[in-house]
């Protein structure tokens, strides 16, 4: 699969490459991406910073321009470049189990492999444009930070992986299957899929909350908006937006 129309725009070494697209962005097309294999101030979730060994990962930026997708629909842009990155990994790595951790984090077993960033524009009630920002760990064997968790291709497959390659399988399967359900607008499908690759997706698991209050319970529903359901073992029912919750490991 190749996109005919997708542009990379590769940069030797950049802070970030979300602020470098953003900063672009009125002069570049849907589907432009913009690549670094040494992201020096690498942006997370909620101002975390990612970790990146100079020309061992992926650092990159996807700019994509909806068409049907309104505001109060924006996390559907999150499942399908969530979905589109577990499809990408699961052709490589067969012994081991790629999900998606709520709301986007992408998950080999109980280690992450990818973080994701969306940054979107708003014009009224539609999205202008969206900035995905994705992190993804390639041949880094060892990590210096005090993330929790961290894997790579390399541990799963034991094989360093050309950059170039999983660059281009990821944004052409990111491209296309965004474009899928931006034009067929199947977003119930789309969120269906979403649902079925959730990282302990099946039963009881252990979670909290900021306050430091721990408990049991199983995802009950992820809602379109993206806002998590979890049910504890008594049957109560909670709702949860993004840092509300986490998963214990």
């Amino acid at each position: 699969m190749s996109i005919k129309y997708k542009s990379i725009i590769h940069l030797d070494s950049v802070g970030s490459t979300n602020s470098y697209l953003a900063a672009h962005a009125s002069l570049l097309s849907h589907a432009s991406v913009v690549s670094t294999y040494n992201q020096t101030s690498g942006r997370g979730q909620r101002g975390n910073s990612w970790e990146s060994e100079p020309h061992k990962n992926l650092s990159f930026s996807l700019l994509l321009r909806p068409q049907h997708i309104i505001a109060r629909q924006q996390f559907f842009i999150s499942e399908a470049v969530s979905i589109a990155i577990v499809n990408t990994l699961r052709r490589h790595i067969s012994n081991h189990k790629v999900s998606i951790k709520w709301p986007n984090d992408i998950y080999v077993d109980d280690s992450k492999i990818c973080g994701i960033l969306i940054e979107n524009t708003l014009s009224g009630c539609n999205i202008a444009q969206s900035i995905v920002g994705i992190g993804l760990n390639i041949n880094q064997q060892y990590f210096l930070s005090d993330a929790p968790n961290p894997i790579s291709l390399i541990h799963c497959i034991s094989a360093e992986t050309p950059l170039d390659k999983i660059l281009n399988e990821v944004t052409d399967e990111i491209i296309s299957t965004f474009d899928h359900y931006d034009s067929t607008q199947q977003f119930d499908t789309l969120h269906e899929t979403y649902i079925s690759m959730l990282w302990r997706g099946e039963g009881f698991h252990h979670y909290s909350t900021p306050d430091g209050t721990q408990f049991m319970a199983r995802i009950s529903n992820v809602a379109p908006d993206g806002i998590l359901s979890l049910t504890d073992t008594q049957g109560h029912t909670s709702t949860f937006a993004f840092k509300e919750v986490s998963a214990i490991l």
